[in-house]
């Protein structure tokens, strides 16, 4: 993981900058500041893989900051952001190990921490690895998405195919009884007619994941059919067999925060697929449990900023969580930002308020308005 701190002066693209480099599986958060002069003080003790610093700010800009950043922090890779191409050259001057023109999006950040990972290692071990990643890249949370291993969106040839996959990607490694498969998938059909899609439905799938070389099979069993994911390795996956770990009690810290960056939205948004509703609440729950469990972490170590981060993170994908909402202002209350729980609770009011037509629940309002007012 890298350690990366974000310099920039306008407050709304701190808090994209923060999402969306927070959701890089290769990155973790330790600093974020909107003035450049507290980052001067404050960087040698965070010791940073990556600064992302804006370039044009009050006081002292980043090409100032950078050679201040420079003295003092040999091995930080530097990164600006800017709305102005011209800025490249200069940034270069000062050592830049990128920049990045704004809006930032996951891929640039993508782009930075994949170049930097291929630095770090030898040329021939890069090589070796990138033929042992060559697989298909899959995501189920926060939408369906399936990539060749060129990078090249999967397209289904049907709706159904693309549904069954689905499935198959929720019951990995299950033996499926055909019949339960042709009730899922044509629950309204005479059984003869949908063996006889599911069949030409199983053909279409295994002949699309050869030709786009996903990595997997389907097995035809006694009963129906399983999903053999071989060394091929998603989101989901990584979530079942967080369950198993679970189970006997040895989840560690480092699996923890990997599964809280995959997490991007609930299962299979925007799929209406019938079967998914159970599941989809299941995981939504993991979810919730991870993220009380991180936060409560880094609470108990004092660490506010880490804490605000993550809670910023899933409030990004559920924002009216009463739980989560009502946590971020403890943690803004424990930190010494009161001012913060006005904000922040007054955003929180008027979501509700539209979303649900209701008001927030009474004991919430109160508690912002004890921690304001009394200060505890």
């Amino acid at each position: 993981m890298f350690r990366v701190v974000i310099v920039e002066d306008e407050k709304p693209i701190l808090e994209l900058m923060k999402v969306i480099i927070g959701r890089n599986p290769h990155c973790t958060i330790v600093g974020t500041f909107s003035n450049p002069l507290e980052a001067v003080s404050s960087l040698p003790e965070l010791r940073p893989d990556i600064a992302f610093l804006d370039v044009e700010m009050p006081r002292m800009n980043g090409l100032e900051l950078a050679m201040k950043l420079n003295e003092r922090q040999g091995h930080t890779k530097i990164v600006f952001t800017t709305a102005y191409k011209e800025y490249a050259l200069e940034a270069f001057q000062v050592y830049a190990f990128d920049y990045i023109l704004k809006p930032v999006t996951p891929a640039s950040i993508e782009r930075i921490t994949n170049r930097l990972l291929k630095l770090m290692r030898p040329a021939d071990q890069t090589e070796q690895m990138e033929q042992q990643i060559r697989h298909a890249s899959i995501r189920c949370f926060g939408g369906f998405e399936v990539k060749n291993p060129d990078g090249v969106l999967v397209h289904w040839p049907t709706r159904k195919t693309e549904e069954l996959f689905a499935f198959f990607l929720c019951h990995p490694r299950q033996n499926v009884s055909k019949w339960h498969l042709a009730d899922i998938l044509w629950p309204d059909m005479l059984e003869d007619r949908a063996s006889h899609n599911l069949h030409n439905t199983i053909y279409r799938l295994k002949k699309l994941m050869k030709e786009q070389e996903i990595g997997m099979d389907i097995v035809k069993t006694n009963e129906g059919y399983m999903l053999d994911t071989q060394d091929v390795r998603y989101d989901l996956l990584e979530f079942q067999s967080c369950e198993a770990v679970q189970a006997d009690g040895k989840q560690d810290v480092a699996q923890a925060d990997r599964l809280f960056a995959m997490y991007r939205g609930t299962l299979l948004e925007r799929k209406d697929f019938l079967w998914k509703s159970k599941l989809e609440e299941g995981y939504a729950k993991q979810y919730t449990a991870l993220v009380r469990g991180l936060v409560g972490r880094d609470v108990a170590a004092q660490e506010w900023g880490k804490a605000e981060q993550k809670l910023d993170m899933y409030l990004s994908i559920v924002p009216l969580n009463e739980e989560m909402n009502q946590l971020l202002m403890d943690v803004y209350a424990s930190s010494g930002r009161r001012e913060r729980i006005v904000k922040h609770y007054a955003s929180f009011e008027e979501l509700y308020r539209r979303e649900l037509g209701i008001e927030p629940p009474k004991e919430m309002s109160a508690k912002a308005a004890a921690y304001v007012e009394t200060g505890n």
